[in-house]
């Protein structure tokens, strides 16, 4: 899956930064752990059971754990396929998060022509059913001629040495990866190729994107009912039936209806702003305080008297420093008389700013990338205003119209 990093998506960014990979950033998030665990349980528990009933408690262990650190393996390098053709088409993907969900490619940009979105979309699937395809011909090499028993065909597994189980059953899982991924619901693979093929069709990003997150939300909807039969008795092929894998089932609905109503709120907000410059959707009248006052005058005095949540911390002229209500509200209210501005507010050398000449598409990116809620624009050391995702939408309501909740 690939997405353009936003504010809702904050969540997927914590974990342990694995390092660079083809100039890449990938990180595991914690939540990785749990399909670890449930692959490595459900493996252990069911198919290795059954399949090598001669093998120990621990070669069965280790077995599935090792299926599933290579089926983490296979989800990084779809991911991995995305950001390499991605970058070589001029779009930038800087990270790459595995998470409970699977693998995202969050890219800096919405691509900048159908072809390029096209060709990245396509490039996980296919690594997924090249990976699928390689892993069962390699099984078929290891395994040598094989004799196949009419009277119990399931027995020929228990012949299989562990490398060659992992193989046989790590194929025919990245080829349903493959074929899952281009179901035509954004943002799935699948949903993006249809949003790139409508794009060219109709050469507006915008309704393609909200045709495409239509097909996104009706897939959603269907996972979310189907999973509900499941956990009713409905059998579905593969997944079979009970809570479990319907609750799985409904829950991947509802993260990709989420996924599908952020992805097109998003690319209406870039759309909406092309290369607005970011001082005509600035704050300019601003309440600025000293870094002398204390926390209780700035509470008594600003805070409770305006709607402004954020306040330069100024000296001079010059920003020292930014105090929010968000750093008021960490500190215990018997010590706002006695504590400073100063000793909670942000100093300006850890503050993100842009300059007057950015555009406000940058802020957008600022904001959602950094999950902070404002950014000063500075010129010369003195603020000139304060941007902030209310001002952004408030801009965007009156310019282009509500970006609505559905598709």
């Amino acid at each position: 899956m690939t997405q353009k990093i936003h504010p809702e998506a904050g969540a997927i960014g914590r974990g342990i930064r694995l390092g660079r990979i083809a100039g890449v950033v990938v990180t595991l998030d914690w939540s990785l752990l749990i399909i670890f665990a449930l692959i490595t349980v459900a493996l252990a528990s069911g198919p290795l059971s059954t399949w090598h009933p001669d093998w120990g408690t621990a070669l069965v262990a280790s077995t599935a754990a090792g299926a599933a650190v290579a089926f983490i393996a296979s989800v990084l390098a779809h991911e991995l396929s995305h950001a390499i053709v991605g970058r070589r088409l001029g779009i930038e993907v800087r990270q790459i998060t595995l998470f409970i969900f699977g693998g995202m490619a969050q890219m800096e940009s919405e691509p900048r022509a159908w072809r390029a979105e096209l060709a990245m979309a396509l490039a996980g699937p296919l690594m997924s059913l090249a990976l699928g395809l390689a892993c069962l011909s390699l099984a078929a090499v290891l395994a040598g001629p094989i004799e196949v028993d009419p009277d119990d065909p399931g027995g020929v597994l228990a012949t299989l040495g562990p490398i060659t189980t992992i193989l046989f059953w790590l194929g025919p899982i990245n080829i349903l990866l493959a074929i899952f991924n281009m179901l035509p619901g954004f943002p799935l693979d699948g949903g993006r190729v249809l949003r790139a093929l409508l794009w060219g069709l109709t050469g507006d990003l915008l309704r393609a994107t909200r045709w495409a997150v239509g097909a996104g939300q009706a897939l959603a909807w269907l996972l979310i009912a189907t999973g509900i039969a499941m956990i009713f008795g409905l059998q579905v092929p593969i997944f079979g039936s009970g809570l479990v894998a319907g609750l799985w089932i409904a829950v991947i609905g509802w993260f990709l209806n989420n996924a599908a109503l952020m992805s097109y709120r998003r690319v209406f907000v870039e759309e909406g702003l092309g290369k607005v410059p970011v001082t005509q959707v600035m704050h300019r009248d601003l309440i600025s305080v000293s870094p002398h006052s204390t926390i209780a005058a700035l509470v008594d005095e600003h805070l409770l008297g305006s709607s402004q949540r954020a306040f330069p911390v100024v000296v001079d002229g010059r920003l020292m420093g930014l105090v929010c209500l968000a750093d008021v509200r960490q500190l215990p209210r018997e010590r706002r008389t006695e504590t400073r501005v100063s000793e909670i507010m942000t100093p300006y050398e850890r503050l993100l700013t842009l300059s007057p000449q950015g555009r406000a598409s940058e802020a957008v990116a600022l904001l959602g990338e950094h999950r902070i809620n404002q950014v000063p624009v500075v010129e010369g050391g003195r603020i000139l205003g304060l941007v902030s995702r209310e001002d952004i939408l408030k801009w965007l309501a009156l310019r282009r119209g509500p970006a609505g909740g559905g598709a």
